[in-house]
């Protein structure tokens, strides 16, 4: 059995990346002559940034977070301020909707790209014509992770590759069939890479060898604009499978808002019901006691009518005696 061996490289030679700049021609310059067919290239997203013009003055950075923001997870105040946790808009959660001071001039902020997997796409179809082989491309960034400490890279931009590997339904060494294992292959290649391209060094590039047989075969035809597989988005869960969807804090806030307007929606309806009943009882009670005040009063006036007309007409009156007294 042959020995399996994976290689990382961090790239020398990139330099600062200004709005405007041909990435695929900086990267083809620094490393094209060392590119093989199956190698990955995974590339730090604040390359792409600033070549985008992602770029904004650091006295905007939190419109610049409430602009990125599509939907508040958590928030903690905290000696330096208030740490944003949000959904952005390419769904990633993350600290502050990834918005980002470091290895940026001094003064500005840097947005992520705004299209990661359409970016990675567009770059390996370009490397691919200007070095004639087959690579990967995954676009990398930093984040931090529920209930661990520390941060790692993580892929926001795929091309080229998979970026999960499906075991469920295959056997273990044990002979036991897997049920849930779904690897995060994009993930575990942007943090193997990271581990050479560092946050100081100046490396924003890195090829990782010896995954070939997960780079799929490029169409030739394929401008980057129309991926062949499903890209970095198939890494974000989706709001019917998140279990943790918000902050402890946030999720008690949100139970207690939910329970109070329930309970005044309910306390409305029971309410209704009792008014309606209470007022029904009450109708009817007054509407009986009216209705039999008005039929005694109705007896009563019938009664008198009819002894009138017993009086005028000579016949005995009701309630009086019909007999005559004796003379003596």
């Amino acid at each position: 059995m042959s020995r399996r061996v994976l290689s990382v490289f961090a790239v020398e030679g990139i330099g600062e990346i200004t709005a405007g700049d041909d990435l695929a021609a900086i990267i083809h310059e620094a490393v094209g002559g060392e590119l093989r067919d199956g190698d990955i290239l995974a590339v730090t997203s604040k390359i792409l940034s600033k070549a985008e013009g992602r770029i904004r003055p650091a006295a905007d950075r939190e419109e610049a977070i409430t602009a990125e923001t599509v939907r508040v997870v958590a928030t903690r105040a905290h000696a330096n301020g208030l740490t944003r946790i949000v959904e952005n808009r390419l769904g990633i959660i993350s600290a502050a909707a990834g918005v980002d001071a470091s290895n940026t001039p001094e003064g500005t902020v840097l947005l992520l790209p705004v299209d990661p997997d359409g970016s990675a796409h567009r770059l390996r179809a370009e490397l691919h014509r200007r070095c004639g082989v087959n690579v990967a491309v995954v676009i990398t960034d930093t984040l931090g992770r529920p209930w661990r400490n520390g941060q790692t890279d993580v892929a926001i931009g795929v091309a080229g590759l998979s970026p999960l590997a499906d075991l469920r339904g295959s056997v273990d060494s044990a002979g036991r069939r897997l049920s849930a294992t779904v690897t995060a292959v994009a993930d575990e290649i942007a943090a193997a890479a990271d581990l050479v391209k560092g946050k100081t060094s100046g490396c924003p590039v890195a090829v990782v060898r010896g995954l070939a047989n997960l780079v799929s075969v490029p169409n030739n035809d394929d401008d980057g604009a129309h991926p062949g597989h499903e890209g970095a988005a198939a890494l974000i869960r989706s709001a019917e499978q998140d279990m943790f969807r918000l902050g402890t804090a946030e999720a008690m806030e949100a139970g207690r808002a939910e329970g109070l307007e329930t309970g005044r929606r309910e306390g409305l309806e029971a309410g209704r019901r009792e008014g309606f009943d209470a007022g029904r009882r009450e109708g009817y009670r007054q509407g009986y006691e009216a209705g039999r005040e008005a039929g005694l009063a109705e007896a009563a006036r019938a009664a008198a009518s009819d002894n009138w007309l017993k009086a005028t007409s000579g016949l005995p009156v009701s309630g009086c005696s019909n007999t005559t007294a004796s003379t003596p």
